[in-house]
């Protein structure tokens, strides 16, 4: 089943079917163990509305007063992508060990004041001069460290920033409209399928300068072992957002301009769109 958020209305999809409800709190419909079954069982008591009701291009990001955490270097690819990136200031050895590490890397990324929903703008940084987006598989982890529902997202990254110096992480990751989540919360009865693939294409003025897909199967660590390092001195007390890494890495001549498009999908879950932006002052 997929959730959808626009306001305060909350939709369900689930087996070609719509609900539609006033939801007056989202932190608390979707912070509980058992979540599936729980909106199985209040869909009973739903009336049924038109599917049309999700042809609309923009929904709100399923998210509210849950924090976005982030993972990296959880793929080969990004770990050759960073090294090459910070090689010249000598960062490229912490790269290299983290991948291989028992602890991953793990860093705050977004609250929902920074985060953006299918539809709305992405911001690249001004004083960035490589600017690219990074499509990762995004868990939503209830309050007492359990996975219950998946999303797509789109962990924005200034590349120049962050190989200049590893220390400048936070400032090549946190800006305004720095993360992407949607478009929908996907909340299956079992864990997503390890075989799912992720798709991104980054589209310039109508010409296609990017496209690639890869199986989440391909990540080295497990959801559950991200979780467990990330709840191990945290608590959330309405749930939070995980994005898991990402293995799709444009080539180093590219950078994202304003106006370019980004959609991400994965599947089961649904697609991300997003344009790009700047900050204005």
């Amino acid at each position: 089943m997929r959730l959808f958020k626009k306001k305060d209305q909350a939709t369900l999809q689930h087996l070609d079917q719509c609900y539609s409800w006033k939801c007056d709190d989202w932190d608390d419909l979707i912070n509980r163990e058992g979540l599936h079954d729980y909106l199985l069982e209040k869909i009973k008591k739903l009336p049924r509305v038109d599917s049309s009701i999700l042809n609309q291009s923009n929904f709100d990001p399923p998210i509210n007063r849950q924090e976005v955490w982030a993972a990296g270097v959880t793929y080969l690819k990004s770990k050759e992508a960073r090294m090459g990136e910070s090689r010249k200031s000598g960062g490229d050895v912490f790269y290299d060990k983290v991948y291989d590490a028992p602890r991953p890397e793990l860093f705050f990324k977004a609250t929902l004041q920074r985060t953006v929903g299918t539809g709305d703008n992405v911001n690249i940084r001004k004083d960035s001069t490589w600017n690219v987006p990074e499509p990762e598989l995004t868990l939503f982890i209830n309050s007492n460290g359990n996975i219950q529902g998946y999303t797509v997202g789109n962990d924005m990254s200034s590349r120049s920033i962050e190989g200049e110096n590893p220390l400048y992480l936070p400032q090549a990751k946190v800006f305004e409209r720095c993360a992407a989540l949607g478009p929908c919360l996907y909340i299956p009865q079992n864990p997503i399928d390890e075989e799912a693939e992720i798709l991104m294409e980054i589209r310039r003025n109508e010409n296609l300068m990017y496209k690639d897909r890869v199986r989440i199967s391909r990540m080295k660590r497990t959801h559950t072992e991200l979780v467990d390092y990330l709840f191990e001195e945290c608590e959330f007390s309405h749930g939070v957002f995980l994005m898991t890494g990402t293995c799709l890495v444009p080539n180093d001549e590219f950078t994202l301009n304003v106006n370019d498009q980004i959609i991400i999908s994965i599947d089961h879950i649904g697609t991300l769109v997003n344009n790009v932006s700047q900050l204005e002052r």
